[in-house]
């Protein structure tokens, strides 16, 4: 199920080659989302994203 209104949404992620395709881009675009990468070597743009989704991964697989 999509949202029905992407207007405004950002979308934040690191470097990644997926995330620099073009048409990957277009899409985003496509539905209003701003995209908002990461700067080079600057790994804590991302960190409170990064650490949030280590502690899910760590309850969710590594707990069981």
């Amino acid at each position: 199920m999509q949202p029905q209104n992407t207007k405004d949404l950002i979308f934040h992620s690191d470097q990644g080659w997926q995330y620099q395709m073009k048409q990957y881009q277009t899409q985003l675009k496509k539905k209003g989302i701003i995209q908002s990468i990461s700067r080079k070597k600057k790994c804590l743009d991302n960190a409170i994203i990064e650490n949030f989704f280590g502690t899910l991964k760590s309850e969710m697989f590594y707990l069981q």
